[in-house]
């Protein structure tokens, strides 16, 4: 499976698909949604991709809405299967999920539509470049506060922030050994790592409860 095929969709059609929440009942776009799929023994994979063959069964894109399913077996009466998903199957789909998000990233890196470092940060931020901040969870509160006072005077005052990753994460995505600060800049692979973001959040805090908004 190549990078492109697993960011999402890449057609308006695609990305306005709908499909029904087996655990609601509710009908939603699918980038609301994550597709599981049977495996081998009766097991439940999630396909992050929407890509793996059989009959897909959809669940919202969030931790209350898996484990619900998992406590309900919603999936063994969608599929009409005998289905057996495991008991941690949020915690497996929301480290798939930062997998991809820290993907995105990488290939953002090598397309060089990724930035880092704080002085080229605030820069991005400043001259309204980036589409997101990305900020490391256990960076220096110093440094952070004063990019949020770039933030706030420039021309995106609600530019989008992350601080789900830790330094180490974004180093090991972005090809240095420790990253605290990063600007991914407007552009297609913006709108594949905002997707791929956004179904996090149903899985951890994308923003750290004691930062500014």
């Amino acid at each position: 499976m190549t990078e492109d095929r697993a960011s999402g969709p890449q057609t308006h059609a695609q990305s306005t698909r709908e499909r029904r929440d087996a655990v609601s009942g509710e009908v939603m776009p699918e980038a609301r949604l994550i597709r599981f799929v049977a495996g081998p023994d009766g097991a439940v994979v999630p396909d992050l991709g929407r890509k793996l063959p059989g009959r897909g069964v959809w669940v919202e894109a969030t931790r209350e809405a898996v484990a619900a399913a998992v406590k309900k077996n919603s999936f063994a009466r969608s599929a009409k299967a005998p289905l057996k998903p495991a008991p941690d199957l949020a915690d497996q789909v929301e480290q798939l999920l930062v997998r991809r998000c820290l993907e995105q990233l990488g290939l953002a890196r090598r397309e060089g539509a990724l930035i880092s470092g704080f002085e080229k940060t605030s820069a991005a931020i400043r001259s309204a470049k980036a589409a997101w901040w990305i900020e490391a969870s256990d960076g220096a509160m110093d440094g952070r506060r004063k990019l949020f006072a770039v933030r706030a005077k420039s021309p995106q005052p609600d530019l989008p922030v992350c601080g789900a990753f830790s330094a180490h994460e974004l180093g090991v995505s972005t090809g240095g050994e420790t990253v605290i600060h990063v600007a991914l800049l407007a552009g297609r692979r913006a709108g594949r790592w905002t997707e791929e973001v956004r179904r996090l959040a149903g899985f951890r805090r994308i923003v750290p409860q004691d930062w500014p908004v």
